[in-house]
């Protein structure tokens, strides 16, 4: 695996208690509460892209949290792969959250 090929993806990138200073990558619209990893990996699902999960890992930021993280193969520029998930990733908690 080359590092090249693959974007990392922090669930803090989609957190809405998060400013944009502490790590959060999108807008406020697009960020939902607390998102888990479990939460982004069946939004990549939904998208048919291809991951690697890593559970035991830390943000450097936040290294007293186990967040973890997810490795997604690089079909086109994190921004625009960051936006996709932030995306389906409203949906998916607006739909359990409901539920």
């Amino acid at each position: 695996m080359r590092k090249r090929e693959w974007v990392i993806i922090w669930p803090l990138y989609f957190d809405k208690h998060r400013s944009r200073s502490q790590g959060r990558r999108v807008s406020l619209s697009l960020s939902v509460s607390r998102p888990a990893v479990k939460d982004i990996v069946v939004v990549l699902k939904k998208l048919k892209l291809k991951y690697i999960v890593e559970e035991e890992k830390k943000h450097p930021s936040t290294w007293f949290e186990q967040s973890g993280r997810i490795l997604v193969e690089k079909t086109m520029p994190k921004t625009r792969i960051i936006r996709m998930i932030a995306e389906q990733l409203v949906k998916y908690k607006s739909r359990s959250s409901r539920s």
